[in-house]
């Protein structure tokens, strides 16, 4: 069926464009690129709480995710991240997303836990990996035997 064929290239795609947006926000919080943080054309400052660090795992996990390179961990870190910045940034000022601004969160961390449920999809390094490990031990090979001294 359709579906069974496009079903891993299209969740490699959907993971790929979600690590990328999620690497460039990381990248225009710490670097000022991309117009800065918040749009402001600014850093933000080394080391200051929450905002550093969280540009920091935005900016790791995206680019683990996007080439999907332990993909599962990053994935779940980014979501976990994000139900972090709704739940203390946004959540206290109104109840609902579109009220608070907190729709990008929302659907950053849902999409994250949606990648680290489903995993990275057939277009991945873990999946590379994972093939060369099985075509490296048969299955059917006799184990080794240790040579005595």
């Amino acid at each position: 069926m359709l579906t069974d064929r496009l079903g891993g290239p299209a969740l490699s795609l959907f993971r790929m464009v979600i690590g990328l947006l999620f690497l460039i926000h990381g990248m225009s919080s710490l670097f000022g690129v991309f117009g800065g943080n918040r749009g402001t054309g600014e850093a933000v400052p080394l080391g200051q709480w929450p905002g550093w660090y969280a540009a920091a795992i935005q900016l790791v996990c995206g680019a683990l995710v996007l080439v999907g390179l332990f993909t599962r961990p990053a994935a779940l870190l980014a979501s976990g991240s994000m139900a972090y910045a709704y739940f203390v940034v946004h959540q206290p000022e109104a109840l609902l997303p579109l009220l608070n601004r907190g729709e990008l969160s929302v659907l950053f961390c849902w999409s994250f836990l949606l990648v680290a449920v489903l995993g990275p999809g057939t277009w991945a390094l873990d999946t590379l990996l994972r093939r060369r490990g099985e075509e490296a031990v048969p299955l059917d090979a006799p184990a080794p035997r240790s040579v005595p001294a």
